[in-house]
């Protein structure tokens, strides 16, 4: 499989990820949690990846798209063997990771695991550097299907060289992984500004803002940084490559139910991975029915992969809209920020919400049900929860 190859937009052509990937990610709701002694069944090891597992496919999760169960930082030993090969921690990995990923492939499932560029990750275990190739070969020899590759204890002016340098050694172990890279993420806090050509190059995904938390406050810097664009990074995404803004936190603690919708729709139209990162134990069955919902997923999943660009913002209301493959459509996001209580009246002409053709006939998504036919300079009206987003499939007509 080729690492570096290019395509129409210069990108990583592994042949992966052609859609945005899916799946469950530990970081966000179990963070470096080690202690399985007093918190046996929250503590990062083997038995709540093979429990996150088991729910993926149990609860409907994998039928709708979600198929990589991902480790995150403080899975090791906090030393490398005498080889200077990893190791898993022994007590709360007692299998072996390669254990695990079988575990994962037996049940239509792919694993992901974590390291970074750095002396040290950023729960103090030890990195990559000087171990790169070592790494890589590892990483195959357990079968691991994604790596994300982190940047802490590191030099970000070496990144560039550090990421490509570790994609082509997992290029050449011969077995495909697919590359998450935090080269950007890093970079723009040093003030460098990113090569997202050569990111895009070098990287699957590619995280280029910071740490996502169970918060609106958080969701909403996330949204801003997307809706400013800096560098055009929207027109690198495509099949094969996605800029990720970090993981969907519905279903945990910090936000209300509208808010978990905004994110989703928000995330679904940038064509973003989705890596869920909460406890699908505890989840409640409206979240769990947004996070499977199938008219948005295919939004997200949509084979051109563009990304949604917003095209105005006015006060507290943002418009944001996606290309899709089929008929000149579009997907359409309307995000009302306003907290005062009430639902929020929004009324323009469709023109200016950035379509071009004569008519178009709406279908509101999270109902699917059609939401009207309007001509260009028609006023279109929708009513938007405080804090809430409208959603909906704009398909062109001849009149």
């Amino acid at each position: 499989m080729a690492l570096f190859l290019t395509v129409s937009v210069k990108g990583l052509d592994n042949g992966l990820v052609r859609t945005p990937p899916m799946g469950w990610l530990s970081w966000e709701r179990f963070r470096c949690n080690t202690d399985c002694k007093n918190d046996p069944d929250n503590c990062i090891s083997e038995k709540l990846y093979k429990t996150m597992a088991d729910l993926l496919v149990s609860e409907g999760y994998k039928d709708v798209g979600y198929e990589y169960i991902n480790i995150d930082d403080c899975w090791m030993a906090k030393e490398r063997d005498s080889q200077g090969k990893l190791v898993p921690d022994p007590e709360r990995f007692p299998s072996g990771i390669k254990a695990l990923a079988d575990y994962m492939h037996s049940k239509g499932l792919k694993l992901g695991i974590y390291e970074d560029f750095g002396s040290k990750t950023c729960g103090g275990f030890p990195g990559s550097e000087f171990y790169m190739m070592s790494d890589a070969n590892t990483f195959a020899e357990w079968n691991v299907d994604m790596l994300k590759f982190d940047g802490c204890y590191s030099d970000p002016k070496q990144m560039e060289a550090g990421f490509k340098a570790m994609g082509q050694f997992l290029n050449n172990t011969g077995h495909p992984m697919v590359y998450s890279c935090e080269w950007p993420l890093y970079q723009i806090g040093d003030k460098i500004k990113p090569d997202y050509g050569a990111i895009r190059e070098t990287c699957n995904l590619w995280r280029n803002f910071g740490d996502v938390q169970d918060s609106w406050t958080s969701i909403l810097s996330i949204i801003d940084f997307y809706g400013k664009d800096d560098g055009n990074f929207s027109s690198y995404n495509g099949p094969g490559g996605w800029n990720d803004p970090d993981m969907l936190v519905a279903g945990d603690f910090g936000l209300s139910y509208e808010e978990e919708k905004t994110q989703f729709v928000m995330w679904s139209m940038w064509s973003s991975p989705l890596f869920m990162s909460n406890d699908l134990r505890k989840i409640s069955n409206h979240t769990k029915q947004l996070l499977q919902h199938k008219g948005i997923l295919a939004i997200n999943q949509d084979p051109l992969g563009a990304q949604a660009v917003r095209q105005w913002q006015i006060s507290s209301v943002g418009l944001w809209l996606k290309p899709l493959a089929k008929n000149g459509s579009y997907a359409v996001a309307i995000v009302n920020r306003d907290d005062q209580g009430m639902p929020h009246k929004i009324s323009v002409q469709v023109n200016q919400l950035g379509l071009s053709g004569p008519a178009y006939n709406f279908t509101e998504v999270f109902d699917n049900k059609f939401y009207g036919h309007y001509k260009s300079s028609d006023q279109f009206t929708v009513e938007i929860n405080p804090l809430g987003a409208f959603l909906a499939i704009a398909t062109p007509t001849d009149s």
